[in-house]
């Protein structure tokens, strides 16, 4: 017997609108899959409303051209009941191509004054909604238009921004044209006057809800005309003047909730109203700085009236409007909306609650008052996450958008306070946010993405989010083709990809590949997502697994692609960022390379370091300085103009933070490995800019800037122009008294090779008295270099240990000089056959300081398990250098410390040469 089941249809009425009946229909008579395969048009009919219903209303017009039963279906009442124009760009072409759709209209949502100029192309005369946002642009002109088109009109809402083009003229003109009105709710009006409100008063007598928010001046007394207001809000409007509201806004005979949020009010007011209305059940009051500060207000009678107010216990306040119990506490508002409620009054009060609370809460979030610590974890956090819970939209909306701005505290270095965000997750609000990024409402995804982004910035919530499946989530929500969500998204991914263990699940859920997509899609226009895409990607990249995945995903032309072509700065940082991670990993993966051949790739972060901004020439020198690890790279960056770009960089960064300091010398550092670039870095001005950060007092710009000085010293002009430009000192400075191991070794290799007697060969000839001045002035640079590489050495000797060694050659002795001797980053430095072989003439210098300083630092470069020990063993064995270190370990006349060392090396290099046979 075949199984039958009833489902819903629709049917085509006399008017030709689409109603619901019920068709009672066998399952094997869908039809829905022949032969594996689904055929969609085939498809219930309620079923494709219901998806079509879940669309944005481009992707639903464009899904109608499908076939003639969906175009059908597409033009149903219901889909076109309620339409949201924020997500896309809608112009007067877009409104005409959807008009024939919107006969029905009856709520709009719209973003901007463009959007607003289109709506009167929908022809929807039968609008009783409309919702504005991002109105600064707005006119009179404009809003005139819109309302004398639209008759029938209950309900307009624009803001929360500024609405700073429209005056009392336009809301005169709502008046007039719009006696439906019920609700009218406008921020940041310059003048409301008295002509415009008395023009509601007479036109308007269905209007129960009024918001002047944030308005520069609004008449007191012409309100107080309003005879039919139920509910009233004028939160953050100035120039009140409350003698006169105490007067006669009592008298309204209908108002029941009064909302006057972050104004000046005093207590006695407050006392006035309370006692004097008849009608008054609520009145709000949060954030009112004069009211706070007034320690009578303990004591002032609300005369059984609701008073919320930052002090008060806002939940508790709350339930005393219900008789049940269970309405009690944190759950007031939850509770309500799940009960069978039939009280009128009491239901529109809750809405209308729920409605200035998201908005007040969210505009004391975004200006960040001092002092609400307390509030915001006590009861805050908790009330924004039951108005999340809410039946209507833009509630939700501005409540997540307030989760996201509460826990900001530093919007430059995106500091979030942690304790707040730790409120939101104990009180279950990870969740809450993630279903409402599940939601099909873009406006809800891109909100709830906000916010996951800026609570995710604090580590326990980051992980709370992995964990609930929100790295899926947001996988998915970067993929969407509107543009905010994406955005939003992929901030929140790179705030989770901060941390090391999420990145790999990031990679697993596909958001690497979803981030360089959004860098294609949206490479033009798009300044934000590309930000944020590109800030993940580098968060990415610093991963070795996860940075072939971005390359495989096409990532290094994406990122190139930006910083060639994007002109924000913020894009060029990341992008730059993103390069110099790709290009870190060293000979774990291809990357660099591929960096370094992608087309224009060179020349884009070679430009970038002449950028105005600090950041984006940070970010771009220390690309370079990663690229320049591979041979090919140095010698097409110093093409393309490296040498001088990065020789200016350096000149002008002696002010400028540690990291750009570190970076400028890094790339100098990386590029002077070749002797042709370093030749030309000194011809260009190099070696003062360089002495100058020598001085720094950053131990990682110390660093950088010894390494960039110990290759160029190891040219004779070079060695020359430092100790003309003063860089002996600096070098002695950091030789003796830097906290780093590697910058004060470095230093003494940069002095041993200025002064093992090449200088002295290449000095240029000159007269006899400017000859002698050189020679003293070279013969106390030497004796103060030479001493100070003497206690710089002798800083790794271990006397006991050297006087065993010296008497016995057993591994255990020698291992003990060496542990003492080991400079743990030195095994990251390369050498090649030419400083290799120089340091082996060293050996055979005449100053016992210098063989004990070639020695040490032959040491380094050797001690196994150095990323480049077996390289320079093998430089050393073809170089004949171990019967020069038998030589040096042998001679009576060198130091103890030049004869242990040189044993240590020959044993190293013998260890090598067993590793290399096996």
């Amino acid at each position: 017997m075949t199984r039958r089941l009833r489902r819903k249809v629709v049917k085509k009425g006399k008017d030709d609108t689409v109603t619901l009946s019920y068709l009672e229909i066998e399952v094997d008579e869908l039809g829905l899959e022949r032969n594996g395969i689904v055929d969609w048009t085939n498809l219930p009919d309620d079923t494709v409303i219901q998806l079509f219903s879940c669309l944005n209303y481009r992707d639903r017009a464009s899904l109608s051209s499908t076939c003639k039963t969906w175009r059908f279906l597409g033009g149903s009442r219901c889909l076109w009941s309620s339409l949201d124009l924020r997500a896309h760009k809608f112009d007067a072409a877009t409104a005409n191509s959807i008009a024939s759709r919107c006969v029905n209209l009856q709520k709009l949502r719209f973003r901007g004054a463009e959007s607003a100029d289109a709506i009167i192309n929908l022809q929807a005369k039968n609008l009783h909604e409309i919702s504005g946002d991002y109105c600064r642009k707005i006119t009179d002109a404009t809003l005139s238009m819109i309302v004398a088109r639209h008759e029938a009109l209950e309900s307009l809402q624009l803001g929360p921004d500024f609405c700073e083009r429209i005056t009392g003229d336009a809301i005169k003109a709502t008046a007039l044209c719009c006696p439906k009105l019920k609700k009218l709710r406008l921020s940041g009006i310059k003048d409301v006057y008295a002509d415009a409100i008395n023009a509601l008063a007479k036109h308007c007598p269905n209007l129960v809800d009024i918001g002047f928010l944030d308005c520069l001046n609004v008449d007191e007394a012409a309100l107080g005309n309003v005879l039919s207001v139920r509910f009233l809000t004028v939160a953050g409007t100035s120039n009140i003047k409350w003698d006169l509201v105490s007067h006669l806004w009592h008298k309204l005979p209908k108002l029941i909730g009064l909302d006057v949020s972050r104004t000046d009010i005093s207590s006695d007011v407050i006392s006035r109203l309370l006692s004097s209305s008849q009608s008054m059940k609520v009145l709000c009051a949060l954030n009112c700085t004069v009211l706070e500060q007034d320690p009578s207000i303990s004591t002032t009678k609300t005369n059984g009236k609701l008073l919320l107010a930052l002090f008060s216990d806002i939940f508790r306040e709350l339930s005393s409007l219900f008789a049940e119990t269970s309405n009690k506490g944190k759950n007031v508002f939850l509770n309500w909306r799940c009960s069978k409620n039939n009280d009128k009054n009491l239901n529109e009060i809750m809405t209308w609650l729920e409605w200035i609370l998201s908005h007040t809460l969210l505009r004391i979030a975004e200006s960040n008052p001092q002092g609400l610590d307390d509030f915001w974890i006590k009861q805050g956090a908790t009330l924004l996450l039951s108005l999340m819970q809410s039946s209507q939209e833009d509630v939700q909306e501005r409540a997540a958008t307030g989760l996201a701005t509460f826990v900001v505290i530093d919007d430059e270095n995106a500091s979030i306070d942690r304790g707040r965000a730790e409120a939101v997750m104990r009180d279950g609000g990870i969740r809450l946010l993630l279903n409402l990024a599940k939601s099909w409402r873009e406006g809800l995804q891109s909100e709830a993405a906000k916010a996951l982004a800026n609570l995710s910035v604090n580590a326990n919530v980051a992980k709370a989010v992995a964990e609930e499946g929100g790295i899926n989530i947001l996988a998915g929500l970067a993929r969407s083709m509107n543009k905010m969500v994406a955005e939003e998204a992929a901030g929140g991914l790179w705030n989770l990809s901060v941390g090391e263990e999420h990145k790999a699940a990031i990679a697993e859920a596909g958001g690497v590949k979803a981030l360089v997509d959004l860098i294609f899609k949206w490479s033009s226009g798009g300044d934000g997502v590309l930000e944020r895409a590109a800030g993940a990607l580098a968060n990415l990249a610093a991963d070795d697994k996860c940075s072939i995945e971005v390359a495989v995903a096409g990532g290094v032309h994406a990122l190139v692609m930006l910083a060639r072509n994007c002109k924000f700065e913020g894009v060029q940082e990341q992008a730059a960022r993103a390069l110099a991670n790709l290009a870190s990993h060293g000979d774990s993966n291809s990357n660099n390379a591929a960096v370094g051949q992608e087309a224009g790739a060179l020349e884009a972060l070679v430009q970038l370091t002449r950028s105005p901004h600090e950041g984006v020439r940070q970010e771009a020198a220390g690309a370079l300085w990663n690229l320049s690890f591979d041979d090919r790279n140095r010698e097409a960056i110093a093409a393309a103009g490296g040498v001088e770009a990065l020789v200016t960089l350096a000149q002008s960064s002696s002010n400028a933070s540690p990291g750009l300091q570190e970076r400028a010398a890094g790339a100098l550092w990386g590029l002077s490995v070749s002797e042709a670039n370093s030749i030309a870095i000194g011809r260009e001005g190099g070696v003062a800019p360089l002495i100058a950060l020598a001085r720094s007092d950053a131990e990682d710009v110390h660093e950088t800037a010894a390494g960039a000085l110990w290759n160029l010293a190891f040219n004779h002009s070079n060695a020359l122009r430092i100790v003309e430009e003063g860089g002996v000192p600096a070098l002695v400075h950091l030789c003796s008294s830097s906290l780093s191991k590697m910058a004060r070794f470095m230093a003494a290799l940069a002095l041993a090779y200025m002064f093992d007697g090449r200088i002295d060969e290449f000095a240029p000839m000159s007269s006899s008295s400017e000859s002698t001045s050189k020679s003293v002035s070279l013969d106390g640079a030497r004796r103060m270099a030479l001493k100070h590489i003497e206690a710089f050495i002798r800083t790794f000797s271990n006397p006991q240990a050297f006087t065993t060694a010296a008497a016995s050659s057993a591994p255990a002795a020698l291992a003990q000089v060496t542990e003492k001797a080991r400079i743990q980053e030195a095994g990251h430095l390369r050498c090649s056959g030419a400083e290799i072989g120089r340091f082996i003439s060293m050996l055979r210098n005449s100053s016992s300081i210098l063989k004990a300083c070639a020695a040490f630092a032959l040491l380094q470069f050797t001690i196994p398990g150095g990323r480049h020990a077996v390289h320079h063993a093998s430089l050393m064995q073809g170089g004949g250098a171990a019967r020069v270190l038998r030589a040096a370990a042998a001679a009576a006349t060198s130091p103890i410390e030049a004869k242990i060392f040189a044993r240590i090396v020959l044993r190293n290099l013998e260890h090598h040469q067993v590793e290399t046979s096996i």
